[in-house]
């Protein structure tokens, strides 16, 4: 069994200090969405579509675990961006049960510049996001 020490005054500061750049970029980012037209979410959907590992796509599971929703949740939300021309469903050719979630012309474009607007934003908090050393 692990004991851990009891935090002094500057683990709170680090800690304080971590999550307070955290919620700036968060901010940063929400504003971002808000000025493409799009929610923060949807940014969400359209970065974790084109992030996905080793390919082009995920499917609707895949992308509630990556933005840790419930399934009928991203459904909806599937459906919102699909309303507004940023995303298409296709049948799996694999299993027809699944439905993956490609990204059209317009998410591409949106996600283009909103991912360009945040890797800059990154590089100017570059250290801010230290992972605190907390011995335990």
């Amino acid at each position: 069994m692990t004991t851990s020490r009891t935090l002094a005054k500057p683990d709170f500061e680090q800690l304080s200090e971590f999550r307070y750049q955290m919620r700036r970029f968060e901010r940063f980012s929400e504003r971002a969405a808000h000025e493409e037209g799009i929610t923060p979410l949807q940014y969400l959907l359209l970065l974790h579509i084109k992030g996905y590992p080793g390919r082009a796509w995920a499917t609707v599971g895949e992308l509630a675990e990556r933005l840790q929703s419930h399934h009928h949740g991203v459904v909806a939300l599937v459906t919102r961006c699909e309303a507004a021309g940023l995303v298409r469903r296709a049948p799996s050719p694999d299993d027809r049960r699944q439905v993956e979630v490609h990204l059209e012309a317009r998410g591409e474009d949106v996600l283009s510049r909103l991912a360009a607007l945040h890797r800059a934003e990154l590089k100017s908090l570059e250290g801010a996001f230290r992972v605190p050393q907390i011995d335990l």
